[in-house]
């Protein structure tokens, strides 16, 4: 009855069982009796950060070049779409950046409700369908991530093929939600960079045609590595990026940089967006197991920036002799 390997099992026949091999979609192996059995397991907390984690990068990277693509024009009447790296900043942006620059806002509001409506989208196809939840099975190790380099040689003789997906749907379901991503922004984007920004809008529709695939392929090769490392990464990636915003005023001083901040819509909206990416990032690694501890840690989140705000005219390239 027992099957080589960590993830080769038995299905359940007729009148017998099979040999052992590969799960169908949507089941895994019984590491007791070794048949194969659906996949019925809730989401857990941290499953449903990690799929915000890749709503949220595709989000990021829509309204990132389409800032790109704005910079680049004189703020006018035509340039819309809101910019920001979570739902808090996209909220300000759509209230602050409005009564400033409203096609921007339309531009960056397209992009919101194309991921928005691909995620949605994700998880009514996936079973159970039409419902706005998904049946997984649960995550144990990294190798769930790489079946294919776990297949079994018994004896060293013929290997036997057991390659599936032993984290379903966590796998399968990013490749969906980066389809209807890529679909969707090309079903709704060209008009709307048509009449709002034509010209050098196109731009980020081009740019979003090479970083979808890439985050498929990248995904494809290191999804576990993500699954495991995301929290980290949020982290440690909207702090740099905080840094890197401040480091492109060219008056480094403390009060310059206050009130640019402060001033300036644009600037506010992103800051928040740092902070709110900085929280996601506290909440993912704590999974908030002890609430009152870890509420605290998110007060700590404007910390990074009040650092390099109070810092900065320490690292002034001016004040160093050789």
């Amino acid at each position: 009855m027992s099957c080589p390997g960590w993830y080769c099992g038995r299905i359940v026949l007729e009148n017998e069982l099979s040999e052992c091999g590969s799960c169908p979609r949507g089941y895994r192996r019984n590491d007791t009796s070794f048949i194969c059995e659906p996949c019925q397991d809730l989401p857990t907390f941290y499953d449903w950060l990690y799929l915000g984690f890749m709503v949220l990068l595709i989000l990021v990277l829509h309204w990132f070049f389409i800032d790109m693509v704005a910079m680049r024009r004189s703020f006018n009447k035509d340039i819309i779409i809101l910019h920001c790296s979570a739902f808090i900043e996209v909220i300000a942006s759509c209230i602050l950046a409005y009564s400033f620059n409203k096609d921007i806002i339309i531009l960056h509001c397209s992009a919101f409700i194309e991921v928005i409506a691909s995620c949605i989208l994700a998880l009514i196809v996936m079973p159970p369908t039409g419902k706005f939840s998904i049946n997984t099975c649960q995550v144990r190790s990294l190798s769930d991530w790489y079946t294919l380099l776990h297949n079994p040689t018994p004896n060293y003789e013929q290997q036997i093929h057991c390659t599936q997906e032993a984290v379903y749907p966590l796998y399968t379901i990013v490749f969906v939600f980066h389809t209807l991503a890529l679909f969707s922004m090309l079903f709704f984007r060209p008009w709307i960079c048509k009449k709002y920004l034509p010209g050098q809008s196109k731009m980020s529709i081009y740019a979003a045609m090479y970083f979808i695939p890439i985050l498929s392929i990248t995904h494809a090769l290191i999804g576990g590595l993500l699954y495991y490392s995301f929290p980290y990464l949020v982290v440690i990636l909207s702090v740099i990026s905080s840094a890197a915003h401040f480091s492109k005023k060219m008056d480094q001083s403390i009060s310059s940089l206050v009130i640019t901040t402060v001033v300036d819509p644009r600037n506010m909206v992103i800051l928040l967006g740092h902070w709110a990416l900085h929280a996601y990032g506290i909440i993912s690694i704590t999974q908030l197991t002890n609430p009152t501890v870890h509420s605290l840690l998110i007060v700590l989140v404007p910390l990074p920036a009040l650092f390099y705000i109070f810092t900065a005219k320490f690292t002034d390239p001016t004040k160093f002799h050789v």
